[in-house]
C-alpha cells in the first residue's frame, strides 16, 4: 500500500507524451478511474493485457522492513455492455456499471498468507506460516454524478481468515474518459476478531516458540488508510501506472508485537502492454 520517485517519473513522462495519449480520449473506459483496469477500448468482445511493475513495500503486514519485489500486471478480458469479466493473475471476477453511477464488482482471489521468512531480521521465528488460502471479495462504488468526480466506496473481503469491511471516499482527476489520469481514496477498515488474530494474534503455542507475549486482537477498526493511483496511456498500446498506499494502523494493532511499525506502505510503478 509509496510515493515520491514513481510520483515524479510519471508526472515527467506525462510531460514527455502528452500528444500521443490524446489519441484515447474517444476510447470510453466502462469507468473513467485509473484504479479500474479496462483494456477494451470501449468495445465489446476479449481484451488482453500483458505488463509487469515493480513495487518497494513493507515486508508483511506491521513491519519495519521493505523490500523490493516484481509483480506481473494485465488482465484478460471480456467485455459486452457495461459487464466486463476478467482474469488478473490470482483473481477471476465481474464488475458491471449500472444506472451510470453504481460501479458492482465480485472475485475470488487467492490469500498468499505469511511466511516465517518473511522478515529477513527474524522477527517472524516461531510464528510459522500463516494459512493460504481463497477470500470473496465484494465491492461498491457510488459517484455523486456520472461524470465520475467523486464517489463512496465499501469493500468486503471473506475468507477462512475472517472478514475485513473498507469504507471510503475517493476523488478523480483530470478529464478523459479511457481510464487515464488519477485518483486518491481515503478510507477507514475494520476487521473481526478472527481476521485480527489472523495477522496479529500470537498464540500460546507460538509465544512459547518466538518469546513474544501471547496476545489476542479484538475485532474493531484496524486503520486509516490513503491511497493514490495513476494511468497514462502512452500511446495506443502502452499504459505506464502507479500506486501509492499508506495504511496507518489502530493502537490495538500497534500494540501487537508483531507490529513493529505504526503503518503499511507500499509504492509502485509498471508498464502494461495492450494487444
Amino acid at each position: 500500500m509509496k510515493k515520491f520517485t514513481a510520483l515524479l517519473l510519471v508526472t515527467l513522462l506525462h510531460g514527455i507524451f502528452p500528444q500521443t495519449a490524446l489519441a484515447q480520449d474517444d476510447k470510453t473506459a466502462l469507468v473513467p478511474l485509473p484504479s479500474v483496469d479496462d483494456f477494451t477500448r470501449g468495445k465489446d468482445g476479449w481484451a488482453f493485457a500483458l505488463g509487469a511493475g515493480i513495487e518497494y513495500e513493507t515486508a508483511y503486514e506491521g513491519s519495519d522492513e521493505f523490500g523490493v519485489e516484481v509483480q506481473p500486471a494485465g488482465a484478460i478480458q471480456w467485455r459486452r455492455g457495461d459487464d466486463i469479466f476478467y482474469f488478473a493473475g490470482e483473481a477471476l471476477g465481474w464488475r458491471g456499471l449500472r444506472a451510470d453511477t453504481w460501479l458492482l464488482e465480485a472475485l475470488i482471489g487467492f490469500d498468499e498468507g505469511r511466511e516465517e521468512n518473511d522478515s529477513d531480521d527474524g522477527r517472524l521465528d516461531g510464528l510459522g506460516d500463516s494459512e493460504e488460502g481463497f477470500e470473496l471479495v465484494l465491492e461498491a462504488r457510488r459517484a455523486f454524478s456520472n461524470d465520475w468526480r467523486y464517489w463512496l466506496v465499501s469493500r468486503v473481503v471473506t475468507g477462512d481468515n475472517g472478514n475485513l469491511g473498507l469504507f471510503g471516499v475517493g476523488r478523480r482527476f483530470g478529464d478523459k474518459t479511457d481510464g487515464s489520469g488519477s485518483e486518491i481514496n481515503v478510507v477507514a477498515v475494520f476487521h473481526d476478531s478472527k481476521y485480527a488474530n489472523t495477522g496479529f494474534g500470537i498464540t500460546a503455542e507460538q509465544s512459547l516458540a518466538s518469546g513474544l507475549a501471547e496476545t489476542k486482537v479484538s475485532g474493531g477498526l484496524r486503520s486509516f488508510g490513503i491511497n493514490y493511483n495513476y494511468r497514462h496511456n502512452i500511446n495506443d498500446n502502452w499504459q505506464i501506472f502507479g500506486e501509492a498506499l499508506y495504511e496507518h494502523f489502530s493502537s490495538e494493532v500497534r500494540d501487537s508485537p508483531i507490529a513493529r511499525g505504526d503503518y503499511e506502505a507500499e509504492i509502485g510503478i509498471g508498464f502494461i502492454y495492450i494487444f
